[in-house]
This record gives structure tokens, C-alpha cells and sequence, in this order.
């Protein structure tokens, strides 16, 4: 089976065609970006216009963030579209990988982001004892508990689009959305603090909201690192795959097995072992089961290579 062949007969469990899942692919990312661009972009303003009118510097800084997601939301839809693409004479392997790339721009954004709030809540602090901290008014609380309420819904709905098409740049932007819910709940509880008499717990809310947004944006960058550099699979997803094949008629075991992360997928090489006194085309039927087993069990996986082995 050549490979072109073979990336033809991957799917999802469902019989779908390799262009029938690309085009859900681009289809399913694209529509839940435009509903993160319109939702972020209605939710920033109101949460700036409401830091501005409520006197609150934590609640601006939380308006910063949610206009970050905007941004990470479009570098969301240019990465799956060019990811989705078929595989071209220049990249024979396809493109999954482009989608790492945008899962590491998403992160030098927050990490940005992050720094910039972080700065301007440690300023704040250091000059509380010269400068009188405004007291936040009510619409700032109005206006975190809302910001709670819908950056959590999005990150359930972001993060069930990437699980159902494998997105590694959109689960990256669904923990956007998370850490997006987290520095509103510290802008939540700063705010709260500042209006029961303690005005400077709003800034070292800043301050935390800043924390979040570094360990989010970390843990963003080091999945994307992982799977640009043929990050091997969990040993869990590995033993999974080798009982696979010991289960299929004719393999007497398992000589060795690679795998490697290509994107979102997975790619595997595995070397079986046959009766040696079987013809060529019996031991090349064993190998087809074991390739048609892996790939029918293990929906991520895009490509498997098997090699026979005489026992």
C-alpha cells in the first residue's frame, strides 16, 4: 500500500473520506474562531468600558486579555486552514504541523500579554504608598461575574470543538478562554477586596491574573514544542498499540515500535514477527491486518509503517 493510499483510508470512525475530515476540519475550527472573535471582541469593550467608568485598573487589565483572545482567535483560523491542506508535492507529509506554529505564536501573545499586566500591577503597588488607589465602583463586580460567566462557556465549547477534530491550536485557544475565566475571578476578588476597604488587593489581583496567564501560555508552548520535535506518544498509547498488533492472526510478537507526534497526529513505525516459512504475500496480509487494525483503533494516528520480520 503506497503512502498517498494510505492517508486516503485514515478517518475518524466514521467512514469519512481523508477530504470529507479536512473539510470538517477547516469547517468545525473557523466557525468556533468567528464565535470566539465576536464574543471576545463584544467582551472586551464592555469589560474596558466598564474598567474606564468603574475606576477599576484590574478590571482594564482583564479587558486587555480578552482582547488578546481576538487576536490569538484569528491566528487560529490562518493556522487550521493551511494545516487542513492536502498533502503537495513540497510537503508530501501534509501540513498539521502549521497548527503548532500557530499554537506558539498563541503563546508569545499571553506571555505578552501577561508581562504587560504584570508591570503595571507591580508599578500600581510600588506606588500606593505616594498615590491614592481608586476605589472601584459597582459595574466592575457586574462586570467580572459576567466575564466569568461567558469566558467559561466558551472554553466548554472551544474545547469540545478540539477534541471532536484533534486541534492542537484550538485546544490552545479553548485554555485561552480558561485563563481568560481565572484573571476575571481575580479581578472578581480584588475588586471585592478594594471595595471592603482594602484598595490595594485590586493591583495584586492584576498581579496573579499575570501568574495565570505565564503558566497558560507555558504549558502552550511546551505541547507545541513537543509535537514539532517528533515528541514520542504516552507509554500508555504505545503499550496500547502493541497489544493491537499482538492481537492480530499471524504475529508472533513485536520486534520494536516508534511513534512520533506530527501535529495532532500520530505517525508509527512498528516491526512485527511472522512465521518465517510463510509465503511472501501470506506475511504481507498479516502486515496489512495489523496496518488496517492500528489505524481503524487509533483514529489519530495518520500513518503506519509495518515491517515484517522472520521469526
Amino acid at each position: 500500500m503506497s503512502d498517498s493510499e494510505s492517508q486516503k483510508r485514515i478517518s475518524y470512525g466514521t467512514g469519512k473520506s481523508a477530504d470529507a475530515i479536512s473539510e470538517e476540519f477547516k469547517s468545525v475550527a473557523t466557525r468556533v474562531s468567528v464565535v470566539s472573535i465576536l464574543g471576545n471582541s463584544a467582551l472586551s469593550i464592555f469589560k474596558f468600558l466598564a474598567g474606564i467608568f468603574a475606576h477599576s485598573g484590574a478590571m482594564i487589565s482583564d479587558a486587555v486579555h480578552s482582547a488578546s483572545d481576538v487576536v490569538s482567535s484569528i491566528i487560529v483560523i490562518i493556522g487550521v486552514r493551511i494545516s487542513g491542506r492536502e498533502p503537495d508535492k513540497d510537503h508530501p507529509y501534509g501540513h498539521e504541523r502549521f497548527e503548532c506554529v500557530a499554537a506558539l505564536l498563541l503563546s508569545m501573545i499571553l506571555a505578552i500579554v501577561g508581562f504587560e499586566i504584570g508591570i503595571s500591577a507591580v508599578n500600581t503597588i510600588r506606588n500606593s504608598g505616594t498615590e491614592e488607589i481608586k476605589v472601584p465602583e459597582t459595574l466592575a463586580l457586574v462586570a467580572a461575574i459576567v466575564s466569568i460567566v461567558a469566558k467559561e462557556a466558551m472554553f466548554w465549547y472551544t474545547i469540545a470543538a478540539a477534541k471532536r477534530i484533534r486541534s492542537t491550536a484550538l485546544k490552545a485557544e479553548a485554555w485561552h478562554h480558561r485563563s481568560d475565566a481565572l484573571s476575571s475571578i481575580g479581578a472578581l476578588i480584588g475588586i471585592a477586596g478594594a471595595r471592603m476597604g482594602v484598595p490595594v488587593l485590586e493591583p495584586i489581583a492584576s498581579l496573579v491574573i499575570c501568574l495565570f496567564i505565564f503558566k497558560v501560555a507555558f504549558d502552550i508552548f511546551k505541547n507545541a514544542i513537543d509535537q514539532m520535535v517528533d515528541h514520542r506518544c504516552d507509554d500508555e498509547i504505545e503499550e496500547a498499540l502493541r497489544d493491537c498488533a499482538l492481537a492480530q492472526e499471524g504475529v508472533l510478537g513485536v520486534d520494536m515500535l516508534n511513534t512520533r507526534m506530527f501535529g495532532a497526529r500520530v505517525y508509527v513505525d512498528i516491526e512485527i514477527r511472522v512465521d518465517g516459512e510463510l509465503k511472501l504475500v501470506d506475511a504481507h496480509e498479516i502486515a496489512e491486518r495489523v496496518h488496517d487494525a492500528v489505524e481503524k483503533r487509533f483514529p489519530e494516528v495518520k500513518h503506519v509503517m509495518v515491517h515484517v520480520n522472520p521469526a
